[in-house]
């Protein structure tokens, strides 16, 4: 597993939780940056599927 994968899914995790913070306290800057680095997570996420794919194709593994 790529590394960008697991930072992605911990991006995603640290997202959620800004954001709900967010939501709960009413902050919309708070909630918004949870939106932001949720999204940045996805992408990151992404990106190392990609990457591991792309490995497993190199090496025959698919």
């Amino acid at each position: 597993m790529d590394k960008d994968r697991v930072e992605g899914a911990a991006k995603q995790a640290k997202g959620t939780i800004k954001e709900t913070v967010g939501k709960v306290t009413g902050d919309a800057k708070t909630e918004a940056e949870g939106k932001a680095d949720k999204t940045e997570g996805k992408v990151q996420n992404t990106v190392g599927g990609i990457k591991d794919k792309a490995r497993e194709v190199l090496n025959g593994d698919d």
